[in-house]
């Protein structure tokens, strides 16, 4: 059985290694789609970080992952045919777009099956950027302290100097 899964997999973490494990355990194959740029620009505010052909190589470097293929429109339906997948895994987010009713009609015609996933809670590729914004502000809030210090002790050394010379 061929799983096919969909996704940005932008900085890759730990939930999405437990959704391809996941995956997986469902099939003899795991077939991963990668949304490129332009796709993820139609559904998120901001393109990843990480370049699509370094994604794609990331998750061709994983064992549980057979065949990764890049899509560049919300097309899951061509893709579902080309790999022949029998089961579509999809996460919490999957929302009743047309895009997505039509890849869901498709699939339960042809006696696919669909499975819904909870995204692991620990981690996202969201929060991860996140926590490199907020430690980013707090060095540089550091930094500009350790600023304001030294200038503050090198404008009181020149006052005393002054002070003690006058």
């Amino acid at each position: 059985m061929v799983v096919y899964t969909v996704g940005t997999f932008d900085l890759l973490h730990v939930g999405h290694l437990a959704l391809l494990e996941f995956c997986a355990t469902l099939g003899d194959t795991v077939a991963v789609g990668v949304a490129s740029d332009e796709v993820v620009k139609l559904y998120k505010p901001n393109v990843p970080t990480i370049p699509l052909d370094e994604r794609i190589e990331m998750l061709q470097a994983l064992s549980c992952v057979d065949i990764v293929l890049p899509y560049h429109q919300l097309d899951y339906i061509s893709v579902c045919k080309k790999v022949k997948a029998d089961i579509f895994v999809i996460g919490e987010d999957w929302g009743r777009k047309p895009h997505n009713q039509g890849v869901e009609n498709y699939l339960k015609g042809q006696g696919k099956k669909i499975v819904q996933i909870k995204y692991n809670p620990r981690t996202s590729s969201t929060k991860i950027k996140q926590n490199i914004i907020a430690q980013f502000q707090r060095n540089k809030d550091i930094e500009q302290e350790i600023v304001q210090n030294i200038w503050y002790d090198v404008v009181k050394k020149k006052h005393n100097k002054a002070s003690t010379n006058g």
